[in-house]
């Protein structure tokens, strides 16, 4: 009887330990033991779940960061200056044709030059009554010589301005290639810029050749009226009436026979 019961209190005493060690782990579901290592899967979701908003926010940063760097190439390429300047040929185009008009003949570009030359050669005393025949006739050539040398200035700057067109098309052909390839806003307004000067460079040579033409047609009319009025002095020098014919005696021979 005793090996019984020594046998029963010791399954008994088994059962009892059994249950004791199951019990821990009937009380807290979530967690579970693996060698002494508790594993808690709600933890680790919420883990996972904040390494992943932490990963959302660097990369978040990330896409900040490269939008601002765009945003300052950006901004560099807006500020970056025109590497090409035409001001130069621009330039050297204008004196070209400012010293063809400063080589005017006779009347200079002066309006005290010529308010000299319309009072000696022009007005209305260049052929007074007190002038010579002699003075007459040099003032008449005087103004013929200022009617063609105005003519040839003329001619001279006109011949300038054409000698532009060729350096001003190639002045535009490189503006405009510079415009169409400008990597920013202060480049392709750099670009516009020296096109405008340009075109200011061709006005100024227009300005000129309609300035050496009017020059030309105003001498050739002053000629004309001059000449109208110096014509007028010839005509009543002619027809006014002289001394005449007056008799008197005369020697055939030296020796009175």
């Amino acid at each position: 009887m005793k090996p019984r019961r020594s046998r029963g209190v010791r399954l008994a005493a088994a059962l009892f330990t059994a249950t004791a060690g199951v019990l821990p782990m009937l009380a807290t579901p979530a967690q579970a033991q693996f060698g002494g290592i508790v594993f808690d899967p709600t933890n680790y979701a919420q883990n996972v779940l904040t390494a992943a908003r932490a990963l959302q926010q660097i990369n978040n940063q990330i896409t900040s960061l490269q939008n601002e760097a765009t945003m300052l190439i950006n901004q560099a390429r807006n500020l970056a200056s025109l590497p090409y300047s035409s001001l130069q040929q621009l330039q050297q185009s204008v004196q070209r044709t400012q010293q063809l008009l400063q080589q005017a003949q006779g009347i200079a570009y002066n309006v005290q030059n010529i308010d000299q030359a319309f009072r000696t050669n022009y007005g209305a005393g260049s052929a007074s009554m007190s002038a010579s025949d002699q003075q007459l006739v040099a003032q008449a050539r005087d103004r013929w010589n200022n009617t063609v040398n105005g003519l040839q200035d003329a001619m001279r700057v006109q011949a300038g301005v054409v000698g532009n067109i060729d350096t001003n098309r190639t002045q535009m052909s490189a503006l405009v290639g510079q415009s169409q390839g400008a990597t920013g806003a202060l480049q392709a307004t750099q670009a516009g810029n020296q096109l405008l000067a340009l075109q200011a460079q061709q006005l100024a040579d227009l300005t000129a050749v309609v300035s050496a033409n009017g020059r030309a047609q105003a001498l050739a009319g002053a000629e004309r009226a001059a000449a109208v009025e110096q014509g007028r002095e010839q005509r009543r020098r002619f027809l006014t009436p002289g001394s005449g014919y007056q008799p008197g005696n005369a020697r055939m021979f030296q020796n009175g026979n």
